[in-house]
């Protein structure tokens, strides 16, 4: 891969997380039903990166550099509760 792609990358990597912070409206459930992954998917593959560059960061850690916060002040002052019809749409997603 060359240091252009890999920037071309970052900063795209950069934006999704600034769109994402901008449209904190939008539900990890959401994401779920319609994209197949969220906010928490990323800061697992962000530690998985990390891990896979030798690299010591924990999943909290992944999760304040997705979210912006931590994840406790994210679901607290963001996240509502998923309604049944978000459940349903999820698990129908999901098989």
């Amino acid at each position: 891969m060359s240091d252009r792609q890999t920037e071309l990358e970052a900063a795209t990597f950069r934006r999704l997380i600034a769109h994402l912070d901008e449209r904190k409206d939008v539900q990890n459930i959401d994401l779920m039903i319609l994209a197949g992954f969220c906010r928490n998917c990323l800061s697992k593959w962000y530690k998985a990166a990390a891990d896979d560059a030798g690299l010591e960061l924990d999943l909290e850690e992944a999760r304040q550099r997705v979210y912006g916060m931590t994840y406790d002040e994210w679901k607290t002052n963001h996240q509502t509760e998923a309604t049944p019809e978000q459940l349903a749409a999820l698990d129908a997603a999901t098989r």
